[in-house]
C-alpha cells in the first residue's frame, strides 16, 4: 500500500505540540531530524533537545484527505502552521530492504559481525552473529569500529572483561568469542541488557557474559575494560574505572570528539597512561593502561 509523507519545519518549542496534534489526525509515526545542520553531541542528563529548526516527518495513508487534514490543523494549532510538504512513499519489503543492505563486516585480525540471515564469510574466523535492533551497536558507527578493530588486535584471552555501556553487547560478544575468560556487560538501559542477554544466547556465549546495571553486579577486579559512550559519563566514570581495573590492566575509551580529548586524559591521567589514539571521522578512542597502585 502506498503511503504519504507530510513534512513541516518546526521551532524546537512547537515541535511536542504539533507531534500530538499529528497523531491526533491519523499520523502512523512521527519523527524528527535536523532541519539546520546543527548536531547535538552529548545532552545532559535527563535532556532530550531538539534542534533549533525541527523537520517534523508524518506519515498517512495514501488515501487521506489532505485539504481536510491541513484544515483540521490549521483550526487546532496555536499558531499559523508552516507549509506543508507533502512526499509519497511507495511500500515496500523493509526486512527484505534491511537484509540487502546489512552485510558482514571485517575488523581485521580474523573478526567479524555477520547478520543472522547470512552464513558467516570465512568458517575459520571469529565470528559475532548479530541484528540490529533497539539497543546501540551494530559495527557500523565508528566509536563502535574503533572498538572492535582494537579488541581484535589485542584478544583479551583468557582476561575478566567489563564491557560499560554494553547497548546491544557486541564488544561483550566479540571478547566473550576472542577468548575472554567472564566478561561483565553494564548498560543503563533495560533494552540494552536485554538485547545483549539475547545476542549473548544467540552466539552461545552467555554462560561467560553476565549482564546488568550499575550496581546490579559485583564486579571483580577486570584486566580489559571497554567504554563506548561519550566524553562526560567517561570523565564521570574516571574514578570508578580505576578501581575497576587491575594494575597493568588494557583500558579502551571511545566515544570522544576531537576537541574533547585533552578533558579525557586531563580525568584519567593519574591513574592510566594512555598509549594509543585511534581516530575514525570525528570520534577518537584512546587505549592505556592502569598504572601500578
Amino acid at each position: 500500500m502506498p503511503w504519504l509523507q507530510i513534512k513541516l519545519i518546526l521551532r524546537a518549542e512547537d515541535v511536542d505540540y504539533i507531534s500530538t496534534l499529528l497523531q491526533q489526525h491519523g499520523a502512523l509515526s512521527v519523527t524528527c531530524s535536523d532541519a539546520a545542520d546543527q548536531p547535538i553531541f552529548e545532552p545532559g542528563v535527563n535532556q532530550t533537545p531538539l534542534w533549533r529548526a525541527t523537520e517534523l516527518s508524518a506519515l498517512y495513508p495514501a488515501e487521506i484527505h489532505l485539504g481536510v487534514l491541513e484544515a483540521q490543523l490549521q483550526a487546532h494549532s496555536e499558531r499559523p502552521l508552516p507549509p506543508l510538504r507533502v512526499e509519497p512513499l511507495q511500500d515496500q519489503d523493509w526486512v527484505r530492504a534491511w537484509m540487502e543492505h546489512y552485510q558482514p563486516m571485517d575488523f581485521g585480525h580474523g573478526l567479524w559481525i555477520c547478520p543472522s540471515h547470512l552464513p558467516p564469510p570465512d568458517p575459520g574466523a571469529t565470528t559475532v552473529m548479530l541484528d540490529p535492533g533497539l539497543a546501540f551497536g551494530t559495527g557500523t558507527h565508528p566509536t563502535t569500529a574503533m572498538c572492535l578493530r582494537l579488541l581484535a588486535a589485542r584478544p583479551p584471552r583468557d582476561a575478566i572483561v567489563i564491557d560499560y555501556g554494553c547497548g546491544s553487547g557486541i564488544l561483550a560478544l566479540a571478547a566473550a568469542k576472542l577468548g575472554a575468560r567472564q566478561v561483565y556487560a553494564i548498560d543503563t538501559d533495560p533494552q540494552a541488557l536485554q538485547a545483549t542477554a539475547c545476542n549473548a544466547v544467540h552466539n552461545q556465549v552467555a554462560d561467560r557474559i553476565r549482564v546488568g546495571s550499575p550496581g546490579e553486579l559485583n564486579l571483580p577486579s577486570a584486566q580489559y575494560l571497554l567504554a563506548n559512550i561519550l566524553a562526560g559519563p567517561l570523565i564521570a566514570l574516571a574514578p570508578m574505572f580505576a578501581t575497576l581495573l587491575a594494575d597493568g590492566g588494557t583500558i579502551v575509551l571511545s566515544g570522544i570528539l576531537h576537541d574533547q580529548h585533552n578533558d579525557v586524559q586531563q580525568a584519567y591521567r593519574d591513574h592510566f597512561l594512555f598509549s594509543h589514539t585511534t581516530q575514525h571521522e570525528d570520534w577518537l578512542a584512546l587505549t592505556g593502561r592502569r598504572r601500578p597502585r
